[in-house]
């Protein structure tokens, strides 16, 4: 049988008076917002820790290399650090006086703003002695002879705030991606060419990757071979086979080949083989200096060398503390063999021992905070190619760690695009006297 009472859900309610419908309405805002109060210090905390572990490694060395990245990363994007602090401390101050959550948040905000300034802080001071680095080893008035439509494209200051946030232009260059130039042990060796986009007849700059020698591409830091581009330079961005499985010299001959290879198709891409610099970071700083310096190349009329190894021997002998990277395993498996067995190819591989007068201006630029190639080989390499009458200009970046222009609109970045700008200005499109 149906039941005849009826279904409470059929039964008609009556409208709420607009006085207690408004009462609920407020009622339920009001627990929204208590909600949101009380999780408002939470997330403040939250935020202000995460802040606080990323601005450690400002001054922490990384102790392993999934913790390098941070090391690398955290001084470059301080501002960043700076920014997200102050958010947390907004967050937790509305609540400091009831919530002990808010009081830590905001403790540690203020711990994370005094590690992050301390790049920011350093950093005038850090392009002024770059500024005069320059000036005092290339002459004070080094641009001068720089034609007049070049010092128009430099970089006007050592940072420019605005690409802190919104990154490096990306320029409109002419990009012929992959060609072969050359198979070796039938491991195809590519080249990436990068053109201004007006045609005439440019310096060339030939760049090499790092990673210590065992991997990397040629298409690494296409930004950087972009603003070159841009400005008036052909990138040839070069290839080399890797260790272990190809050890030294195999990769000095990769590179002395693509430079053969660029000599020779130099005209199809305007580039100007007697203004030819070659730069390299790491691993390819350290093989642009090995072929920059050999008796045999005459071609090279500039070296920069980004915190690239110079000295196998006593980097094996004394390796970093800490020693995110096992530089002894490195090196082995570079040259094939430690150093009991193998000194001679160890010395053979060490760039300061090619050095003597009449090579080619060097610009080497190194982070202090470097536990991969500790800076105090940038210094005797400096001192040696000094001594010897070199040009040589150093620059040692007091918060950097080792691959610091991976972020190339940091700090560090843009410092030593700055520097690297001008060097080159100097040693391929000066007027001469």
């Amino acid at each position: 049988m149906n039941d005849p009472r009826p279904n409470s859900r059929d039964i008609p309610r009556a409208p709420l008076p607009p006085e207690l419908s408004a009462e609920r309405t407020t009622a339920s805002r009001h627990t929204r917002a208590g909600r949101a109060a009380r999780r408002r210090p939470w997330i403040a905390l939250g935020l202000s820790l995460v802040t606080l572990f990323v601005a450690s490694w400002i001054v922490i060395p990384a102790p392993n290399r999934t913790l390098l990245n941070l090391s690398v990363g955290a001084p470059e994007i301080s501002i960043w650090l700076v920014i997200m602090a102050l958010v947390a401390i907004v967050g937790a101050i509305r609540t400091w006086r009831m919530h002990m959550v808010a009081r830590v948040a905001t403790v540690a905000s203020v711990l994370a703003i005094l590690l992050a300034c301390w790049p920011i802080v350093r950093f005038p001071s850090m392009a002024a002695r770059t500024v005069n680095s320059l000036r005092s080893t290339l002459g004070e008035d080094y641009l001068d002879a720089v034609p007049f439509d070049r010092q128009l494209l430099l970089r006007p200051s050592p940072v420019l705030v605005a690409e802190l946030f919104r990154g490096l232009p990306r320029d409109s260059v002419l990009v012929t991606p992959r060609i072969r130039f050359a198979t070796a042990a039938k491991v195809p060796l590519n080249v990436i060419v990068y053109q201004p986009p007006v045609a005439g007849v440019y310096p060339i700059i030939v760049q090499i990757y790092g990673g210590a020698w065992q991997r990397g591409t040629p298409e690494s830091f296409a930004h950087f071979a972009r603003f070159f581009a841009a400005r008036g330079y052909v990138v040839f961005a070069i290839d080399y086979r890797h260790a272990p499985e190809f050890r030294f010299a195999e990769q000095m001959a990769d590179v002395k080949t693509a430079l053969t290879w660029v000599r020779r198709n130099a005209g199809k891409y305007g580039a100007d083989t007697s203004r030819m610099a070659l730069l390299g970071r790491s691993a390819g700083a350290h093989l642009a200096m090995m072929a920059g310096y050999d008796r045999a190349e005459t071609s090279v009329k500039a070296v920069v060398n980004f915190y690239g190894p110079v000295d196998l021997v006593q980097a094996y002998m004394s390796p970093p503390s800490p020693d995110p990277l096992d530089i002894r395993d490195v090196e082995v498996k570079f040259i094939g063999a430690p150093l009991e067995s193998g000194l001679d190819k160890y010395q053979q591989a060490s760039p300061i021992n090619l050095v003597r007068a009449g090579l080619p201006p060097t610009l080497s630029i190194y982070g202090a905070r470097d536990n991969i190639v500790e800076p105090k080989y940038g210094a005797l390499l400096h001192d040696k190619l000094t001594a010897s009458g070199n040009t040589s200009v150093l620059v040692e970046i007091p918060w950097a760690d080792h691959g610091f222009d991976e972020v190339p609109n940091g700090w560090s970045g843009q410092l030593s695009l700055y520097t690297t700008e001008r060097f080159l200005a100097w040693a391929l499109t000066r007027r001469q006297q």
